[in-house]
């Protein structure tokens, strides 16, 4: 079964949406190999201009899929192929993001949210830290915002989230996220192909850098919190429901 909806196409914006509601979209090995085939098509399709990354559910992505989870370097591959991607990647967030579904959010190179959506930083809830998403997280993030939230799991919301540059723009009750994005797409659409690549270039050239600097660093750290037991206990206590061992 699919994890994605249908592309669909809509003069020159492909928007491809997480759809698997049972695990709240969150980044099962599936999922990870079924997004990156479908950048890898509108990569490939001239009729392309922009893609448009959404969902189904009120849930964006609840981070990686603890019963199915993807392969570091497969998810640092999405991410980085999402940054790569010589085609502007829109992020359309309506509901919750959390753990690594941040990580596909720093990728993208233009993000909205609305007013209820949230955002959190759970690893080190369980035991983890954000160590592969941090490559295209902390490029993009105001530093100290980074530490807090980084270090307290705290949720915050999409005004919170633009203001530390998580995000592009944050939508207010009275407003459209669809419609906030109307001027965005339609800008994309009057750009040529090689502008946009050209300047994409520009933009994303400090995070391909911090990819290509850390990542094999940071799957390496992130095998070795898995591989611990803290980091069972923190699971172990999220799949049952109840607190780990070291809350009192």
């Amino acid at each position: 079964m699919s994890r994605l909806a249908p592309p669909a196409h809509d003069r020159g914006i492909t928007t491809l949406t997480l759809d698997s509601p049972a695990n709240r979209n969150a980044l099962s090995a599936a999922l990870v190999d079924e997004l990156a085939t479908a950048l890898d098509d509108c990569a490939a399709d001239d009729t392309v201009r922009a893609v448009v990354l959404t969902h189904t559910g009120n849930t964006f992505c609840a981070g990686a899929d603890l019963t199915a989870p993807p392969d570091p370097h497969a998810l640092v591959a999405l991410m980085r192929q999402i940054v790569a991607v010589p085609k502007p990647v829109v992020a359309r967030v309506t509901g919750h993001v959390r753990a690594g579904g941040l990580g596909l959010l720093g990728a993208c190179d233009i993000s909205a949210a609305g007013p209820g959506a949230t955002f959190a930083l759970t690893e080190s809830r369980l035991g983890l830290a954000p160590a592969v998403i941090s490559l295209p997280l902390l490029p993009r993030i105001d530093p100290r915002a980074a530490a807090r939230y980084y270090l307290t799991g705290e949720r915050f919301d999409a005004t919170e989230a633009a203001r530390i540059g998580l995000i592009t723009l944050a939508t207010g009750p009275a407003e459209d996220i669809d419609t906030a994005l109307v001027p965005v797409l339609d800008g994309l659409r009057k750009a040529s192909p090689q502008g946009l690549a050209a300047s994409k270039e520009l933009v994303t050239a400090t995070v391909l850098k911090n990819f290509d600097q850390h990542a094999e660093d940071l799957i390496a750290r992130s095998a070795a919190l898995f591989a611990s037991a803290e980091a069972r206990e923190g699971m172990t206590a999220f799949l049952e429901r109840r607190e780990p061992a070291w809350v009192s």
